[in-house]
């Protein structure tokens, strides 16, 4: 395959053989690396020419160096202060100030008269706040604005000047001064003879640069373009078009090297593939039918896909040049960094400042970091992940710094005092900037050679911030230096080091500019991807952009156009993948570019591509039950199997395995805000103390009129008992503490309510822990049942056992008919309020006549007051009553369940479905 390169170097050895006085400007550096390994194959002896990209011709020409983007900002309100006599916050500016030089960096790229430009904003401006009437009202938003768009033209000139002083400057302010020095720049070196290959979409003073070099005739420039689309009206050539009606060197001379080779035989797959992971596995597939990655570029369209391309790679490609960049906010150190930062941000945020307080997920995330657990030896990492423990046990929101040293003192008096030393009260801005100096310094000694790449440019970058700091001290808070940090590292990139001309190429877009490869991979050619989004962040409006020649999305458009049809000019096998998956952001929609190509070229392949979806059917969970098994079963039979234990196993025979046998707990965290269980022990618990002086008494309003007083006072002490360190004064936790006392005050008023419609009630017991020992046939040792009722009492000469439920229950949860079908989880509720009445029958015999009764007390369902095990099916007539004759019955499907879980031959084994109740 011929490529560009090599056309153009074979059409400049055909008038030179010496180019020692010859200059090479190219659109990339990379570039100049396939130029120079061409001329390598294509010259025996001699020297090679200069090789330039266009920004260093440029800064020969202005004689200005480039600044870079933080340089630039912390000058940019420098001279902002100077113009206004209330100036933002350094972080509001910087919110706004990138946009704004983004715009003078335009204006001067395309040689904008400034002062007409800048009147034109301002007069747009005061048109729109113009009216008929004279009357206008107009906001402070609106007149700062209006004041803003006036002043844009002092900013600049100010602006250009200062840097002017300095010799540095931002790309654009470089190319209106090289415009201006470039007759100087060709008279003092006449002797030089300058090529310009493979451009295509210039600005004004591009355009300006390369007439004049043209017509001193000793320059020249070699278009990469097509016929396909230079004789057409294709968006791809129309740059290229213009230049060739409008610039006065092509009235007499023609363009160099048109090619014809779009239309050339060629393989083209045009490939939907559901979301992006699935297309970049597909083009790893692609990649491994491939004997030879020699000539191949992979091309991402959206270069965010990185990682996930670098994942897919197959095996049999053994080399690979990467000439993007890994993004620095996706390393382990930039997640040290946010961590660090969003500590002190938290602190502020919640008012824990003066207190020197921590937010304990915040403190966890630090220490659960890679570089901190680095910092530490093995023996020390230990106590690290023990923290979080120590942390959720105590239950702790917040954490000051006396804590913090506490779980820091086990560790090596180096590494801790390194750690403690981010903890410390924040003395100024610069303050803090050493302290993640200190710590990168220290953390580079316990590293890889790669983390100790990323510790380097982020103390690169953190040390030019304390630079720029003690100069200039804009940096007034945290947070301002956070947000700040963001915008850098949102663009700063790791390079990849790699031979340039081996292997595979896997590249974005704008890195193939004068490339050429004979197997080309693109992904991602949607629809705001190839070509980008049309939205574009600027102060200048779209039309003033098309009256003053700025570019807008439709020449960005047409680069795009340009790189995508150049990079298939050459290539033989091309396979463009896009997403068909819409969301609302517009992704599924496959690009214009396609549909294009579709119209230009017969014999396109077309398919969609999936994922293969494996329906291999779900192995439910079995475990046998061994010795070992069999021995924890006697030992939870002498200890004691509670109501709740039995429900658990109808729910699931998996978890009652981890909870009794493995004895595997949840993971114990921090409650932040209050848990239902939590809030149900305190209502428990204030209820057992309210009641428990009535014990065998009869209730009177009297009672009831006390426990009203106290109430308050219980709920209160029981919260801070169980909901350790919380803080119960604002939030959900506010609102739970008002539910948890309001739900006693109804329970209470619902007691006095039954007293005064002539009802007497006696209170047993509350709180009282039942047990008893009973033999199941088949089973060879006894086994202990065993349970805590809430409360027993006798209502109008009928004892009641009630157990209390925070929840929601209804009545239908505790309709028994059928005892047989009881052993679902349906009837969990059912199941142990009649354990209950078994437990307390075992301890009291039963009356001749029914007497005993049992139910739940729903606080979300207090109007249903004491909700009964009901064993009828009518309405009118139900049967509460609790009879020896029932609790054998009930007994009898207990012992079949009792039966099957000490079964050796019948495994713990997981339900098809689990229910959610």
């Amino acid at each position: 395959m011929q490529t560009f390169i090599s056309e153009t170097i074979d059409d400049i050895l055909l008038k030179h053989s010496s180019f020692e006085d010859c200059v090479f400007v190219l659109p990339s550096q990379r570039a100049g690396v396939f130029v120079k390994d061409t001329f390598k194959n294509k010259i025996v002896e001699g020297f090679l020419p200069e090789i330039l990209t266009i920004e260093s011709f440029i800064g020969q020409i202005s004689e200005i160096s480039k600044a870079d983007a933080i340089q630039l900002l912390f000058h940019f309100y420098t001279i902002y202060c100077e113009v206004e006599e209330h100036p933002d916050s350094f972080d509001v500016f910087s919110s706004w100030a990138f946009v704004v030089l983004q715009d003078f960096n335009e204006i001067d790229q395309y040689l904008i008269n400034t002062q007409a430009i800048f009147t034109y904003l301002r007069d747009v401006q005061r048109l729109k706040k113009w009216s008929v009437k004279g009357e206008f009202k107009e906001t402070k938003l609106m007149k700062d604005h209006l004041i803003f768009m006036e002043r844009l033209g002092v900013y600049y000139s100010k602006f250009y000047s200062f840097l002017l002083d300095k010799k540095i400057g931002y790309q654009g302010l470089m190319y209106r001064e090289a415009t201006t020095k470039t007759a100087a720049f060709i008279n003092k070196h006449p002797h030089k003879k300058f090529f310009f290959i493979g451009f295509n979409a210039l600005n004004k003073a591009e355009e300006f640069l390369f007439e004049a070099f043209l017509e001193n005739e000793q320059s020249e420039v070699y278009w990469d373009i097509d016929r396909a689309f230079f004789k057409s009206n294709h968006s791809a050539g129309s740059f290229i078009r213009k230049y060739k009606t409008k610039w006065k060197y092509y009235e007499k001379n023609t363009l160099k090297q048109i090619s014809n080779n779009f239309l050339a035989e060629k393989n083209i797959e045009i490939i939907g593939a559901t979301k992006n992971i699935s297309q970049l596995k597909y083009a790893g597939e692609i990649l491994e039918g491939f004997s030879n990655h020699q000539n191949t570029a992979l091309v991402l369209g959206d270069e965010s896909l990185l990682s996930v391309a670098l994942n897919s790679i197959p095996e049999n490609v053994d080399a690979i040049n990467i000439t993007m960049g890994y993004p620095l906010q996706n390393v382990p150190t930039s997640q040290l960094i946010s961590a660090i930062f969003q500590l002190f941000i938290t602190q502020d945020t919640l008012q824990r400042t003066a207190a020197n307080e921590f937010y304990h997920k915040d403190v966890t995330r630090l220490f659960k970091n890679p570089v901190i657990f680095q910092l530490v030896s093995e023996e020390a990492q230990q106590e690290l992940v023990s923290i979080q423990e120590i942390i959720s046990k105590e239950n702790t929101s917040f954490i000051d710094l006396a804590t913090i040293s506490s779980y820091l003192a086990p560790l090596e008096e180096e590494s801790s005092a390194v750690i403690l030393a981010i903890f410390k009260p924040i003395i100024s801005v610069n303050d803090f900037i050493s302290r993640i100096l200190n710590l990168l310094e220290n953390a580079k000694d316990h590293v890889s050679v790669l983390e100790k790449e990323y510790l380097y440019r982020f103390y690169n970058a953190f040390t030019q911030l304390l630079n720029l700091n003690n100069s200039k001290n804009y940096f007034q808070n945290i947070k301002t230096i956070y947000q700040f940090y963001r915008q850098i590292i949102a663009n700063e990139k790791l390079s990849f080091q790699g031979e340039p001309l081996n292997g595979l190429q896997l590249m974005g877009m704008l890195e193939t500019r004068v490339l050429d490869f004979e197997n080309v991979i693109i992904t991602s050619v949607n629809e705001n991807i190839i070509p980008s989004s049309s939205t574009q962040n600027s102060f200048i409006p779209f039309d003033i952009k098309v009256e003053f020649g700025l570019p807008t999305y439709r020449e960005k458009d047409a680069i795009y156009s340009y790189h995508f049809f150049r990079l298939l000019q050459r290539a033989k096998n091309i396979f463009l993948l896009y997403n068909t998956e819409n969301d609302s952001f517009g992704s599924g929609e496959k690009s214009r570019f396609i549909s294009q190509l579709e119209l230009m070229r017969t014999g396109l392949t077309s398919k969609r591509i999936a994922p293969k979806v494996l329906t291999e059917p779900k192995e439910q969970i079995e475990i046998g039950k061994n010795k070992q098994v069999l021995e924890k079963l006697r030992e939870l039979a002498v200890k004691g199997i509670s109501p709740s234990a039995i429900t658990n196993y109808l729910y699931n025979p998996i978890a009652f395995y981890k909870q009794k046998i493995l004895r595997i707990s949840e993971l114990d965290l921090v409650e932040e805000t209050i848990a239902a269980n939590t809030m149900g022990t305190v209502i428990h618990d204030t209820l057992e103390e309210l009641y428990k002086p009535y014990i065998n008494l009869f209730l009177s309003t009297d009672h009831l009129d006390i426990m009203m007083k106290e109430y308050k006072k219980l709920v209160a002490k029981y919260f801070i008992k169980h909901f350790k360190n919380g803080d119960i004064a604002t939030g959900k936790n506010r609102l739970a503490f008002e539910v948890s006392k309001q739900f006693v005050k109804r329970f209470l008023s619902l007691e006095k309510k039954v007293l005064k419609e002539g009802h007497q009630v006696k209170i047993l017991g509350t709180e009282l822990a039942l047990e008893t020992f009973f033999t199941v046939p088949g089973i060879d040792f006894p086994i202990k049942i065993k349970g805590i009722v809430d409360r027993i009492d006798e209502f109008d000469g009928v004892t009641r056992i009630i157990d209390y439920k925070t929840g929601k229950v209804n009545a239908a949860d505790l309709k028994v008919l059928n005892f047989e079908e009881i052993q679902t989880v349906k009837y969990s509720k059912a199941i142990q309020i009649l354990l209950y009445a078994f437990l307390y029958s075992q301890n009291n015999s039963l009356k001749t006549e029914p007497s005993l009764e049992a139910g739940i007390i729903s606080f979300k369902n207090l109007k249903g007051g004491l909700l009964k095990i009901n064993f009828s099916s009518k309405v009118k007539n139900p049967d509460y009553s609790i009879t020896d004759e029932k609790l054998q019955e009930f007994m009898e499907q207990i012992k079949l369940l009792l039966q099957e879980i000490y079964n050796p031959e019948i495994p713990f084994k997981e339900p098809k479905t689990l229910s959610y109740s």
